[in-house]
């Protein structure tokens, strides 16, 4: 992929959730929420203090996360549907 977010940003891929209920019953695709789950693709080089010092990264790619159900910016990159966010915006790893 030739995109590489900027500063304290990252590039998310949503898991999808499962087709089912516990009970059995299958989700309709227009009842379904969308995921608030993903997969790390890419990340910035992270935040810089006033001084001018790097705030380092707390993920890296590959990561399994959780983040707001309304976090981030939807873009489409080479087909495929990804989030942008800030890093903050991230619950937590998994």
């Amino acid at each position: 992929m030739a995109f590489k977010p900027l500063h304290d940003r990252v590039l998310v891929r949503r898991i999808e959730s499962d087709e089912k209920t516990a009970g059995g019953l299958i989700i309709p695709d227009n009842a379904k929420e969308k995921p608030a789950e993903g997969e790390i693709v890419s990340v910035g080089e992270g935040a810089r203090k006033d001084s001018g010092e790097l705030i380092a990264m707390s993920v890296k790619a590959g990561d399994k996360v959780l983040f707001g159900k309304w976090s981030g910016t939807e873009v489409r990159i080479d087909g495929e549907e990804l989030l942008i966010m800030k890093e903050s915006d991230i619950l937590g790893i998994m």
